[in-house]
């Protein structure tokens, strides 16, 4: 069982990481820009972008593997901006491709990466136990970590992160290449390390990941963060219509029609699950259903169609989340070949 931290900070919304204009360049060319965020106790905090749009370097600089150009960092109250080592035992970190040993069996590496943070040799034997057991990995832990799956590999990497018990976990592109399965199992991994008190820093090229784990989300564009906020405002900003979906236990022709007839000023769409009804103004649902029942017409679901993410991410970067995803793809296959 992952350990419950005693200080449930999410309630106190209190900033974690505070970070004010960053900025790093690579010779001409500037990863990220005076960037600004906080990251709060507690939340899993979505940062989302297409390739190059930096947000692995920001996660490197945060976790001293990078120096920024300008910018201060601090993390829990320790500058990290001058001394990047400073917060280093609070902090875990799960980079986008495995830092473990291919030689060493998953148990063995597991203990490795506890001694580097100075955990005595019969808790780290009793840690790597652990988090074996609770990541499913119990009957690999001595076979050598090479021979694992693609999901059993990401797994524990991720154990690996969490070996120290870090208060902050940074995650890059956590199911990026894995089976259905194992992003699903590395998912709910996710859940329950936020859950029991871990703040989580997760970048990923899966907007509905980011919909399903993150509290708040922010949009990286070419080296600077275009907005930050919660999923649920997000959503409710950037929704330009009302829309509402329509069930019905018949066809949904004769419904189509008496709407249209009845509600000349509604735009009516049919849809495989039944009709949509979208204006810019409130619905009223009550005189929808009404009419539709007193032409003998029994309707099953009426549900509101809220944006998604997805949605949420195009209007603000221009950005399709499908060429994103793609693009993610495409760079992971040329590593391979």
């Amino acid at each position: 069982m992952i350990e419950q931290k005693s200080n449930q900070i999410v309630n106190n919304q209190e900033s974690l990481i505070d970070v004010v204009k960053l900025t790093k360049k690579f010779e001409d060319i500037t990863a990220v820009n005076e960037i600004s965020f906080s990251l709060k106790e507690g939340e899993i905090f979505g940062f989302l972008g297409p390739n190059g749009a930096g947000k692995t370097t920001t996660i490197n600089i945060l976790t001293g593997l990078s120096r920024p150009d300008s910018g201060t960092i601090r993390v829990a109250g320790l500058d990290c901006t001058g001394n990047p080592k400073a917060a280093q035992h609070l902090i875990g970190i799960v980079p986008d491709e495995s830092n473990l040993y291919p030689e060493l069996s998953g148990f063995d590496n597991l203990c490795f990466c506890a001694s580097l943070y100075g955990i005595r040799k019969n808790e780290r034997y009793e840690r790597a136990r652990e988090l074996l057991q609770i990541f499913g990995l119990k009957e690999a832990a001595k076979r050598k970590f090479g021979g694992y799956s693609k999901g059993m590999k990401r797994k524990l990497t991720i154990a690996a992160g969490i070996i120290h018990s870090p208060s902050i976990l940074f995650l890059d592109e956590p199911t990026t290449g894995i089976d259905v399965i194992s992003a699903r199992q590395i998912r709910q991994l996710i859940s329950d390390l936020n859950s029991a008190g871990t703040t989580i820093f997760l970048t990923t090229h899966y907007i509905e990941e980011a919909e399903r784990l993150c509290n708040r989300i922010g949009f990286i564009v070419e080296g600077r963060i275009v907005r930050i906020d919660t999923v649920e405002n997000l959503m409710r900003q950037t929704q330009e219509k009302n829309v509402i979906q329509f069930g019905f236990k018949t066809s949904a022709n004769k419904a189509y029609e008496h709407i249209k007839t009845g509600f000349p000023d509604l735009v009516c769409k049919n849809v495989s699950e039944g009709i949509r009804v979208e204006s810019l103004q409130p619905i009223r649902v009550g005189p929808l259903v009404r009419i539709l029942e007193d032409n003998g017409i029994e309707v099953t679901e009426a549900k509101i169609i809220l944006p998604t993410l997805e949605d949420v991410f195009i209007k603000i970067t221009g950005i399709e989340a499908r060429m994103m995803k793609q693009e993610k793809e495409k760079t992971r296959m040329s590593s391979i070949e």
